[in-house]
């Protein structure tokens, strides 16, 4: 995910990394050199007039602004159902965090919390590498002991299973008197939360929008796009190819920033930042425990100085 600072008016006119532009230009250009032609043959194809004219593309483009605005809402919503999501984990694994810290008694170990905090960090890095279908090894078996790796890297959910495993270490405080029933019942209320996180992430990964609406939508934007030259011509004759990629770059945009939203766990330029997500949690939780995460930055900083 591209995060910028608020730019001046005039900067955001030329903008060119995060925006969907480069993606389109190859679209836009063939539209272009096809208004070029329209416009040299004033709308004649083998001797037979195109008989449009400005008030049905009116009136038919109002009708689709409506459908690509409800289109634009629906990946949106899920986008920032993904972004709450992942803001309620960051609240739990403070809450874990602080929770194996102070509830439990003077018996209570740096040594035990740091192995559960070592379970959340690792968490969070199989969800993202879950979401993302990635491959997590380096993270996994940097933040796990031999042991846990082998079983959680084995696994196919393994969020799931690390959830379980941060359970056992609960389990075996309340054993070792550390923490009393009733804090062990606490301790499972945050656990039940980080479980309907994971669904809800697994929810908007396995349930994309119905592939039928996306292709009639998809298919309506270019087939009005490729009508809009014939019906311009007229009134515009020569300015016409710069109006009609205008506003095919306005409902074509719209169209390509709906399909990158859709799915807020990518890799794309606007999709949830998960792996700057993954570090800000990853450290927070550690410094509650007194411990200091070195980013790649201060890693590098720290090498040249």
């Amino acid at each position: 995910m591209i995060v910028r600072k608020k730019e001046n008016w005039f900067r955001m006119l030329f903008v060119w990394h995060g925006s969907v532009l480069p993606a389109l230009l190859p679209r836009l250009s063939l539209l272009f050199a096809l208004s070029l032609v329209v416009a040299y043959f004033h709308g004649i194809i083998f001797s037979f007039k195109i008989p449009l004219n400005t008030a049905p593309l009116t009136l038919f483009g109002f009708v689709l602004a409506l459908f690509l605005g409800f289109r634009n809402n629906v990946s949106y919503d899920r986008y920032w159902e993904g972004r709450k999501l992942w803001g309620s984990l960051l609240n739990v694994s403070r809450s874990l965090t602080r929770q194996a810290l102070t509830l439990g008694s003077p018996a209570a170990t740096q040594i035990a919390v740091a192995e559960f905090v070592s379970l959340q960090s690792a968490f969070l890095y199989a969800l993202k590498h879950q979401l993302r279908n990635t491959d997590g090894h380096d993270d996994l078996q940097s933040r796990l002991v031999p042991e846990q790796f082998e079983v959680v890297y084995a696994s196919k959910y393994k969020p799931v299973l690390l959830i379980k495993l941060m359970a056992e270490w609960i389990g075996k405080a309340r054993e070792e008197g550390r923490v009393d029933m009733i804090q062990q019942a606490r301790f499972d209320e945050n656990l039940d939360k980080l479980e309907d996180i994971v669904g809800g992430c697994e929810r908007i990964v396995s349930t994309p929008i119905p592939y039928s609406y996306r292709v009639l939508l998809h298919r309506t934007v270019y087939i009005y796009c490729l009508l809009l030259p014939f019906g311009l011509v007229d009134a515009l004759d020569w300015f016409m190819p710069l109006i009609v990629v205008f506003i095919a770059y306005t409902f074509v945009a719209f169209e390509a920033i709906a399909d990158e939203i859709e799915e807020p766990f990518g890799t794309e330029a606007n999709d949830l930042a998960l792996n700057s997500m993954c570090q800000m949690i990853d450290e927070t939780i550690h410094e509650l425990i007194g411990k200091r995460i070195e980013t790649k930055q201060q890693a590098i900083h720290n090498i040249i100085h």
